[in-house]
């Protein structure tokens, strides 16, 4: 059985009062994009740092690659690259001269490290701004020159915590590329987030923690068939007619039903985890909506998002601020 890149084992870490990580079980297999999902204050961050070795834990075992955190925290730190929320490069610095002066820390030649820096900045598409300083990049920019710095020597396992925080769709889908480019050449991505859909377009098994703890864990699809066969989305000719409508489809489909922003949209899960039980709940949806004389513009029923398995998790959504 292949050594996994991540064991934690009731692993617990104290604030004064508050216990930040409470008793985490996780198993994080080799080669592959792992996602950590979690509103502020789950726990992400502090897991993550115990797991670089930046944090003692106060309970419970964490290994990487078989080696203790603790015990063997240099070996586990010569396998680990850590990008974590905030850009880590020197900002009165231009691009080139951050990524020279970490490869020469690393122990590379000036050639050497020269030649690393400029494949590394073509690489992320920063070539036409390596002589600029770091300061004047975009917020795109300096994630990127984050996580070329995070691979100047090929790490075993790269732990990326919130790596897209407050950025434009754009930069966001630069960093997913990268990230993609990353595992393919063998290393193992561990992504902490609180866009669910990042994980979901990134991931191949997610765990997702609340207050600390494990609360459930799998592929994208199973957490999503875990809450139920699907979920129905109704959009109305009259938002006059929502409430009306939103009566009919709580009974139709025995299930909460959620307005959207939208004020002629409606959504709901359908809780039975069989498709044609899912089918015939929403068609006689839309017949109750139709004998009541309300016009459906559009209708569908699809797979829950993972906003959806959050919220069903743990009763409020994935983007809620939390206490630190």
């Amino acid at each position: 059985m292949n050594e996994p890149a991540i064991r934690l084992s009731k692993l617990v870490k104290v604030f004064g009062e508050t216990r930040a990580v409470d008793g985490l079980d996780l198993e994080v297999p080799a080669g592959a994009v792992y996602g950590v999902l979690g509103p502020n204050g789950a726990g992400k961050t502090t897991a993550v740092r115990m797991i670089a070795t930046l944090l003692r834990p106060d309970g419970g075992e964490a290994t990487v690659f078989g080696h203790d955190v603790v015990r063997e925290a240099d070996a586990v730190r010569s396998r680990v690259s850590l990008t974590g929320q905030y850009a880590s490069v020197d900002e009165e610095m231009t691009g080139a001269e951050n990524l020279i002066l970490l490869s020469r820390l690393l122990g590379h030649r000036k050639p050497a490290a020269r030649d690393r820096a400029a494949e590394l900045l073509e690489a992320f598409g920063l070539t036409d701004a390596a002589g600029r300083q770091v300061k004047t990049y975009s917020g795109g920019m300096r994630r990127r020159l984050d996580i070329a710095a995070s691979i100047l020597s090929t790490p075993d396992l790269l732990v990326l915590d919130e790596p897209t925080t407050g950025l434009d769709p754009r930069s966001r889908n630069q960093v997913w590329d990268i990230v993609r480019v990353v595992v393919a050449h063998g290393t193992t991505v561990l992504l902490t987030t609180q866009y669910l859909e990042e994980a979901d377009r990134l991931a191949s098994r997610i765990a997702v923690i609340d207050h600390g703890r494990l609360i459930a864990e799998g592929t994208p699809g199973e957490l999503k068939s875990s809450v139920g066969a699907g979920s129905v989305h109704v959009r109305l000719r009259e938002a006059a007619d929502r409430p009306e409508a939103e009566r009919l489809l709580a009974e139709a489909l025995d299930a909460p039903v959620h307005l959207e922003a939208d004020p002629v949209a409606l959504t709901a899960r359908i809780g039975d985890g069989r498709d044609e039980v899912a089918a015939a709940q929403a068609s006689a949806a839309l017949a109750r909506l139709a004998g009541a004389g309300i016009v459906v513009d559009d209708f569908s029923l699809g797979q829950p998002s993972l906003d959806e398995v959050f919220l069903a998790l743990t009763d409020h959504p994935a983007t809620e601020e939390a206490a630190a």
